[in-house]
């Protein structure tokens, strides 16, 4: 049922109701499996709001909405129920890719409106789903008839916590993601401690709040992420956080050039706030709640989309050996350099091949306001032949991908990106990384506002229609819309890898990854760049990398993306060949993906079943402490044997002083084994399963 439909549902009530003396009353919404509960209520004062259960527990006490409007009073108290519409939905739908191929949507909903007692008596719905894995709930409001535009100043939506739960956070940055995550109690959150962080390209904390997702572990052990789904000409919702009363409340990315954070005509349905509920930490990564609740696949023919292994010309410019930009001398994106990374792809399997600075303008680009028609989406260096490079890929089976870096100058981008897309389509390049580093212009905007979701979706939709994907750097954060849009792939959204080399802080700590996975990650898909083999950095005058060689192989599986980069210098791969064999072995076209262990921050260890061959994948990373537990193969199909190969840290393996040693052992393993893990601190696991012919 869509959101259109559901107004006009709304509407009809009010008709209903105004010739009718029968009174609604409000029920609960359960989940299926009837272990999630919410009950909607109307306190005295006429306050609408509701309290969350999870296996007969109280998960969050009274939370209350509230709407704010442009030169309006507060609407939030005051009102009546008009109507209580209940529904169900079950059907199974395919992915045209996933983490697993089909995806069930069985939930029950709760359409409910309500109206102020008093003039001016405006009207709107609020409408819950509760999924065995969590709830979500979104508002609409209907079209004004005086045809006066929506103008929310704020959204007061609420989240009453029971308790003081531990918190894996990130502040509620307006203009970037690449924050390390803090874990604290949700009393000691401080998001102002986190402004002027010098090594990030833009940054903007104007209150203490949080970014989404965001995850809590309670006393009792269940585990809550608050996020949101479907944002769409809406601006990004960040969560401000009451330490005293244990409260959450909606805190929507605004801008300076206007007084309002929301703008539209017309009928007006909300994104999703949408809370994940799971018994442990591992139970938030089964989740497909965001997905659900996203209109379906709007493509025609999206088997063009598939997942894929790619390489390119980037980590060497994070290194400082070569550059982005020609006149400085170390121009790393030349003809010759992209042929031999061709070469290196179409010999080791490797699908796809980005080259990053091949286009004209990267001698300014960040500085300051001056970004403007800085860049050209069509014309590259004179060392770079595009056509040429183009043409070898292509009779090597290699995918290239082109590079777009807007530098967050959104007029420029948007009056070439129908020229950069046909360029691309007459090469027959499928592919484009777009990035958005620095403030955005015009001045005012930033990069979680309602501007920039505008933007974001406009180059989604473009894309789509001349046959390419996307993989966003600095982008808004993801919410679903893969599932509506598919050719939106992957995105980044976090701290990267890069930051492994040159951050002052010496790169991400060995609790990053399993931290990200159960917070980031819950969002979707992450292109984070694992695959780093050479992790001494000094010989460059960087970091060394706190982590192990099989903790970045095994990233490949145990954090999802489409699309995996293959990211250190041929030299480094040629030099640890069976890290290479395990790259050409490697595929990210998933059946299915089972979460096996997890403890957020601590480690996460997850099994994915290749959709061609129902091989299974299974990775683990770790924290800081050292890790040996048992992984139980009760996965595994009855009565089938397979070949087990496991890369595993050995007791001699050390992330500081010996982060390359590894362990290779093989054998055959059937349903009901275990495997005995050893994972030392930054380490990581892979196993790979072979079934047997008989």
């Amino acid at each position: 049922m869509s959101a259109a439909i559901r107004l006009l549902l709304a509407l009809g009530s009010l008709f209903f109701l105004s010739s009718c003396s029968v009174k609604p009353s409000l029920r609960a919404v359960q989940s299926p499996d009837e272990r999630i509960s919410l009950e909607p209520f109307l306190n005295g004062n006429g306050k609408f709001g509701y309290r969350l259960f999870f296996n007969g527990e109280m998960v969050l006490d009274s939370s209350f909405f509230g709407f704010e409007f442009h030169q309006q009073p507060l609407l939030a108290s005051g009102l009546e129920l008009l109507f209580v519409e209940p529904y169900s939905h079950d059907e199974t739908w395919e992915q045209a890719w996933g983490e697993q191929r089909t995806v069930r949507d069985h939930h029950n909903g709760l359409l409910i409106g309500l109206q102020e007692v008093k003039e001016p008596f405006r009207a709107f719905s609020i409408e819950f789903r509760a999924f065995d894995d969590g709830v979500g709930m979104r508002y609409h409001f209907a079209a004004d008839p005086s045809a006066e535009p929506f103008r929310l100043m704020e959204e007061h939506s609420s989240f009453q916590l029971t308790e003081d739960p531990t918190v894996w956070w990130q502040p509620g940055d307006w203009d970037i993601y690449e924050h390390l995550y803090t874990r604290s109690a949700f009393s000691a959150i401080d998001a102002l401690a986190y402004r002027n962080k010098t090594e990030l390209a833009q940054t903007y904390i104007p209150f203490n709040a949080v970014n989404t997702p965001v995850t809590m572990k309670l006393a009792s052990g269940t585990h809550l992420s608050f996020h949101e789904a479907a944002l769409t000409d809406f601006a990004g919702m960040t969560l401000k956080i009451e330490p005293e009363k244990l409260r959450m409340k909606s805190g929507l990315v605004g801008s300076l050039r206007t007084p309002w954070k929301v703008e539209r005509t017309g009928d007006v349905s909300s994104p999703w706030r949408t809370i994940l509920i799971a018994e442990d930490a591992k139970g938030l990564l089964n989740s497909t709640l965001t997905l659900n609740l996203n209109e379906p696949n709007q493509m025609e023919d999206v088997s063009w989309i598939k997942p894929m292994l790619y390489s390119g010309i980037w980590w060497e410019m994070h290194l400082g050996t070569h550059g982005w930009d020609m006149a400085g001398g170390k121009h790393g994106a030349t003809t010759q350099r992209a042929l031999m990374r061709i070469d290196f792809c179409a010999e080791n399997g490797i699908e796809g091949m980005l080259v990053e600075g091949w286009n004209t303008g990267w001698e300014g680009w960040l500085g300051g306001d001056e970004r403007e028609g800085l860049f050209d989406f069509v014309t590259p260096y004179p060392d770079y032949d595009l056509p040429l490079v183009a043409q070898y890929a292509r009779s090597k089976g290699v995918q290239l991908i082109m590079h777009h870096e807007t530098s967050a100058a959104i007029s420029t981008y948007e009056s070439q990106m129908e020229k950069a897309f046909e360029l691309m389509r007459s090469l027959g390049i499928r592919h484009v990384k777009t990035g958005y580093v620095g403030k955005v212009l015009p001045k005012g905007e930033f990069h979680h506002g309602q501007f920039m979701v505008q933007h974001y979706r406009k180059v989604v939709e473009t894309a789509a229609r001349y046959g390419i994907a996307l993989d966003v750097h600095e982008p808004i954060k993801a919410t679903g819309i893969r599932r509506t849009w598919p050719n939106m792939m992957t995105r980044e959204g976090l701290r990267g890898q890069e930051f492994n080399a040159w951050s002052p802080d010496g790169g991400n700590p060995p609790n990053h990854l399993p931290t990200v996975a159960f917070t980031r990650m819950l969002a979707g898909p992450v292109d984070y760049t694992p695959g780093i083999v050479q992790l001494d950095l000094q010989t460059y005058n960087r970091n060394k990398i706190q982590n192990t060689l099989v903790h970045q192989l095994a990233a490949y599986i145990a954090i999802y993306s489409p699309m995996h980069m293959v990211p250190d210098l041929i030299e480094n791969y040629e030099a640890e060949p069976v890290s290479l064999e395990f790259l050409k072995s490697l595929t990210l076209d998933w059946e299915r993906s089972i979460p096996l262990l997890g403890e957020v921050g601590e480690y996460v260890v997850m099994a994915r079943q290749a959709k061609e061959n129902g091989s299974w994948y299974i990775g683990g990373l770790n924290g800081d402490v050292d890790f040996d537990q048992l992984v139980a193969l009760d996965f595994l199909e009855e009565n089938q044997t397979y070949q087990l190969i496991i890369l595993s840290d050995t007791e001699e393996t050390d992330c500081d002083k010996n982060p390359n040693a590894f362990l290779y052992t093989s054998g055959t393993v059937e349903k009901g084994n275990k495997l005995a893990v050893t994972m030392k601190r930054g380490g990581g696991f892979i196993a790979v399963l072979h079934p047997l012919q008989d």
